[in-house]
């Protein structure tokens, strides 16, 4: 006899939610000296490093604070290494001299939560500026999130390189134009670029504190708002991580409604930045073109969803609401005409001369740099490194679909404007597949239990910049105790930097349009 379908939906539902447990990781206490040599061995087996997140154990029956360091093996499956460290000294052995794509991360927990990594190999302050006082850590338990601390003595330390005929060009934090706040120390000899030191944080809001306490749909729009262009890429990674701490299942119509949001994400990102990166060197037509063209999507988003940007569309369990009928209804019309139209506008771009002469050769990673800098999204496929995270961690409906993976191996300008144009056909065609499949049904359904206070959970979703991650910990009554999110700008900007040495000045903003990386997220 045949299984009843609900016998057989109900058995799908329970080997998700096993799937998904299994996926997350158990944590592994281990001694604080482990922690490099264990992470360095799964980086070298072919894993990679994840994120290493800070952690004040006193709201959860500690006494001490702690450290997680988080590493995804060969396999896909998650590593969570987690040492207790002492109030009164928390420090550690650096893992960034064995895995350098931590030492951001390490940077960060030092500031915010005064976590030492011993050894570091730059223990400048990253995101507490020189007004913050020295011993003051925001992500305390005690340190509250409405006071004010008082004014310290202004102490700036830039990085700089020292020689006959070396001068340091200061650019920023304030540019023209509506870019946000950043500022960038060349050290160069002429028009050549030995050095760069980036330095953000100038609008550091505190986001990760905001949201403690807060109930799991309270903290949602301070997630979702750490960027306005990645709004479906962080509200899918924090939902992802509330459905596997609560154990719910989402619907198979907001599973593929995810899909579709988050590749009409990724679509709009793309074609705005191959117009920004024609801005890079004034190719002004391309930049006209292509600018008309992610406003026709961004349009269509707002027909289908209610908002440009697509805010207040994905939410812990499925949907916030359903997508509209006639936007959905419009939309494979208005792909077809955008396809034609952006193929027809790469085309006039890669037969300028004086265009590619410009991308080729500029701004080069190498797929050695890319690695050890643990580069994400299109630095990391432009290098020649084939991750992406719909098809090594599939979620929502992306385990149905066959993902394209687009790479290229000369790590330049050129490498990631051609990756970026693939990419976004790739997204035109997922598009098509998930207008077509999406079933009828429920858009949502309620959490499936309460957490313990003190259990954690990963969420991660493949952003239009690469992989962004959320680690979440539950608090008492499905609160968040702490949240910690690590967008795919923050994990690239120092593959920016090291992309810069050896070229000239005039190439630097080039060459950061061709990465297009977000400040807001990585000053969240």
């Amino acid at each position: 006899m045949a299984e009843p379908l609900e016998a057989r939906g109900a058995a799908s539902v329970a080997s998700g939610q096993a799937s998904a447990a299994a996926r997350n990781g158990a944590v592994e206490p281990v001694a604080p000296d482990a922690l490099g040599p264990r992470v360095a061995d799964t980086v070298a087996a072919g894993g990679r490093f994840v994120m290493l997140v800070g952690l004040d154990e006193r709201s959860v029956g500690g006494d001490g604070l702690a450290v997680e360091a988080i590493a995804a093996g060969p396999d896909g499956g998650l590593i969570r290494l987690r040492a207790g460290l002492p109030l009164a000294e928390p420090s550690y052995r650096s893992i960034s001299s064995l895995v350098p794509a931590a030492h951001w991360d390490e940077r960060e927990a030092k500031d915010l939560l005064g976590i030492v990594p011993v050894g570091h190999p730059d223990p400048r302050r990253l995101v507490l500026h020189e007004r913050w006082p020295r011993g003051y850590h925001p992500l305390r338990k005690d340190a509250a999130a409405d006071v004010r601390p008082p004014d310290a003595a202004r102490h700036l330390v830039s990085f700089e390189v020292h020689g006959e005929g070396v001068y340091q060009l200061p650019v920023g934090p304030i540019h023209a134009g509506v870019i946000e706040p950043g500022h960038f120390r060349f050290s160069a000899i002429g028009e050549r670029v030995l050095h760069l030191d980036a330095r953000l944080g100038f609008v550091h809001r505190g986001l990760e504190k905001l949201v403690e306490g807060h109930s799991f749909a309270g903290a949602l729009p301070i997630v979702e708002r750490a960027c306005g262009v990645c709004t479906v890429t962080h509200a899918l990674a924090y939902s992802q991580a509330v459905e596997t701490l609560t154990g719910t299942a989402v619907p198979p119509r907001a599973r593929w409604a995810r899909v579709l949001v988050a590749e009409l994400e990724r679509l709009y990102n793309h074609v705005g930045d191959l117009g920004n990166i024609c801005a890079g060197i004034g190719f002004q037509p391309a930049v006209s073109r292509l600018g008309w063209l992610k406003e026709r999507l961004v349009r269509a988003n707002d027909a289908l969803t209610g908002h440009r940007y697509l805010t207040g569309v994905v939410a812990p369990g499925g949907l916030v609401a359903d997508l509209d009928p006639a936007g959905l209804a419009a939309l494979p019309e208005t792909l077809d005409a955008i396809g034609v139209e952006l193929a027809s506008a790469v085309r006039s771009i890669v037969r300028s001369e004086g265009v590619m002469a410009r991308f080729h050769g500029t701004g080069v990673v190498s797929d050695h740099v890319a690695e050890a800098l643990g580069a994400l999204g299109v630095a990391a496929r432009a290098s020649g490194l084939g991750h992406d995270l719909r098809r090594d961690r599939p979620y929502a409906a992306y385990d149905e679909l066959d993902v394209g993976l687009v790479t290229a191996s000369t790590g330049d300008v050129a490498a990631r404007f051609h990756v970026r144009a693939q990419e976004a056909h790739e997204s035109l065609r997922l598009i098509r597949e998930a207008v077509g499949r999406l079933p009828a049904g429920p858009i949502d359904t309620p959490l499936a239990a309460v957490p313990a206070a003190g259990e954690s959970a990963l969420g991660a979703v493949e952003g239009p910049r690469g992989a962004s991650w959320v680690w979440l910990r539950a608090g008492a009554d499905a609160t968040v105790d702490r949240l910690r999110l690590r967008s795919a700008s923050f994990a690239n900007w120092p593959v920016v930097a090291a992309a810069v040495p050896g070229n000239l000045v005039p190439d630097f903003p080039l060459i950061n349009k061709s990465f297009e990386l977000c400040y807001a997220c990585s000053d969240r």
